[in-house]
C-alpha cells in the first residue's frame, strides 16, 4: 500500500481553523490532518505518478487546496477501489474523495458532496472497427467488476440489444481501471467501459492515441466527495469550503489544469440536488 502525507498551510491551531457553516470533527481538528484512502488508479483524477512516486490527479489537487482553506494537512493510503466504503463505513478514513460516483444506491447508506459532472461511456481501441455501440450487441464488453458500470452496461443492453431482438453484451468483470485497459488492448474485451472524461488523457498517458470513444455517455451522474450519514455537519463544512474554493477561481483553475473545465460545477450539490 502506497501511503504519503502531503502538507496543506501551516497547521493551525484548532481555535484557529476557519468557521463555516458545518464543523469539522474534533477529532480531525485534534490530528490536525485529513486521513483519507483513495484509489490511485484513474487518472487525470488521481494516480501514481511513474516519476516520482507520488499522487497527482484533479483529486489529489482538489482535497490538497481544500486541505489548505480548512488549515489541514493530508495523509493518504491507496488501496483497492471496492475497500474505498468499508474504509469509510469503520473510520478508517474520514471521507472519500476519489472519482466516486453519487448513486441512489450509494446514497442510502452515505451523503455525497457532488463536485463535478461525470459520465460512464464506451470506448475501444483507436483501430478498432467498432464505430457505434449498437455494434457491440453480442460482443464482450469489460468495466471494473466493483463500480457502478456493470449496471449501466446491463441497462443499456436490454433496451437496445435485448429488445431490438439481438444477442445481449456479455458484461465481464475486471479488478480495476489499467486492469480493464490492460485486457482490451489483449483482445480480451471488443470495447470497454469507463468514465468518458478519463480517456483522452489515458489514451495520451499510455503512449498517444490508444483509445477512441463511442456513442453518448450512458447516463449523466456527478462524482462526489462520500460522507457518513451521522457527519452531516462535517459534510456541510466541506461543502461550504468547496463552494469558497468555486467563488474565489481556486476550483476552476483546477479543472483548467486538467482540462476538465467542461466538467466544472457552477456550485456544489448535495446529493445530487442543489444547496438550500
Amino acid at each position: 500500500m502506497l501511503k504519503s502525507v502531503l502538507a496543506g498551510s501551516a497547521l493551525l491551531t484548532a481555535a484557529a481553523l476557519p468557521a463555516f457553516a458545518g464543523e469539522i470533527p474534533q477529532a480531525i481538528r485534534d490530528a490536525g490532518k485529513l486521513t483519507l484512502a483513495i484509489n490511485a488508479t484513474y487518472p487525470p483524477m488521481e494516480y501514481v505518478d511513474p516519476e516520482t512516486g507520488g499522487f497527482k490527479g484533479l483529486d489529489i489537487d482538489l482535497v490538497d487546496a481544500l486541505a489548505e482553506k480548512l488549515g489541514l494537512e493530508v495523509e493518504r493510503t491507496d488501496g483497492a477501489f471496492k475497500q474505498l466504503i468499508p474504509a469509510l463505513t469503520t473510520g478508517r478514513t474520514d471521507f472519500i474523495l476519489s472519482g466516486m460516483t453519487d448513486t441512489e444506491e450509494r446514497q442510502e447508506a452515505m451523503d455525497f458532496v457532488d463536485y463535478m459532472k461525470a459520465g460512464a461511456q464506451f470506448y475501444v481501441l483507436t483501430d478498432s472497427p467498432i464505430q457505434d455501440p449498437a455494434e457491440l450487441c453480442g460482443k464482450r464488453v469489460g468495466t471494473v467488476r466493483s463500480t457502478t458500470y456493470p449496471g449501466l452496461i446491463e441497462a443499456w443492453s436490454n433496451a437496445n440489444c435485448v429488445e431490438a431482438g439481438k444477442e445481449p453484451i456479455e458484461i465481464v468483470g475486471a479488478e480495476s481501471s489499467p486492469d480493464t485497459r490492460a485486457q482490451l488492448r489483449q483482445g480480451r474485451f471488443d470495447a470497454a467501459v469507463q468514465g468518458g472524461e478519463t480517456i483522452p488523457f489515458t489514451s495520451a498517458q499510455e503512449g498517444g492515441n490508444v483509445y477512441r470513444l463511442i456513442g453518448e455517455p450512458l447516463t449523466e451522474a456527478y462524482y462526489g466527495a462520500a460522507f457518513r450519514k451521522e457527519d452531516s455537519e462535517f459534510r456541510d463544512a466541506v461543502a461550504d469550503a468547496l463552494d469558497e474554493m468555486i467563488a474565489d477561481g481556486t476550483y476552476g483553475a483546477i479543472f483548467e489544469k486538467w482540462e476538465l473545465s467542461s466538467h466544472a460545477l457552477p456550485a456544489v450539490m448535495i446529493n445530487g440536488e442543489p444547496r438550500e
